[in-house]
């Protein structure tokens, strides 16, 4: 008997006013994977990561948690669901500390809180070092720990990644990818979108290319790193 997928997203279709953004997008996450969404700038990867967490309306198609639709329910709903989101760009409270950043992420009591906190602190060393900075005295690589840091704060059941590397060197950028597998390792399943396909798909179970807003190509890590799809999906062939 074939597993429920975590997620599963059915001919999707989302459009920007008139525009179609989405065509038909079908893919599936299961428990215990990480599956990279990968495709150049403007291919769709943020786009489907919004309306999966609500913050895109569906023009069409079925979203899918456990089995369960989901697409008419609002964002908050769908994270008490057990679906965290960390959007493309950090925007992590510059005001507040580390420490502050995180608690105000999670819903529990205070006991859960501090364990929950220690969690992330276990998981990026570097935010327990600078747990009582202000978030804008972090350099970029620190902020996208504690923005994935404050995501993981509900211990959600799958994890929307949203292009993580962005702006980061390669060696912070190794630094941040390598993260995920620990993160599914925990209990956490997670749907990296990211740009740079190499990394991602060493770290990944697999993969879904995109190219204007329609899925180019779905399989395994290897099946995608060693063909010839990815090549086509990034330089529009």
């Amino acid at each position: 008997m074939t597993a429920t997928p975590l997620l599963s997203v059915q001919d999707l279709q989302v459009r920007y006013g008139a525009v179609p953004a989405l065509h038909g997008v079908s893919l599936q996450v299961g428990a215990q994977q990480a599956v990279a969404l990968l495709g150049a700038n403007g291919a769709g990867k943020s786009t489907l990561m919004k309306a999966v967490i609500g913050l895109l309306p569906t023009a069409a198609g079925r979203i899918l948690l456990d089995g369960r639709p989901i697409e008419g329910l609002p964002a908050d709903r769908r994270a008490r669901l057990g679906i965290g989101y960390c959007p493309e760009g950090r925007r992590v409270f510059p005001g507040l500390t580390v420490r502050e950043n995180l608690l105000v992420a999670c819903w529990g009591n205070a006991k859960l809180r501090e364990r929950r906190v220690e969690g992330v602190y276990a998981l990026f060393p570097a935010l327990a070092e600078y747990r009582r900075a202000l978030a804008w005295q972090l350099s970029g690589g620190q902020q996208q720990m504690l923005a994935i840091g404050r995501s993981l704060m509900d211990a959600p059941r799958l994890l929307l990644l949203d292009e993580p590397s962005l702006g980061l060197s390669p060696r912070l950028t190794d630094e941040v990818l390598g993260r995920v597998p620990a993160i599914v390792a925990g209990g956490t399943a997670v749907l990296l979108a990211e740009q740079n396909a190499v990394k991602a798909l060493r770290i990944a179970t697999s993969g879904v290319l995109f190219a204007r807003g329609r899925v180019a190509a779905v399989g395994s890590a290897a099946e995608l790193a060693t063909g010839g799809d990815l090549r086509a999906a990034f330089l529009g062939g």
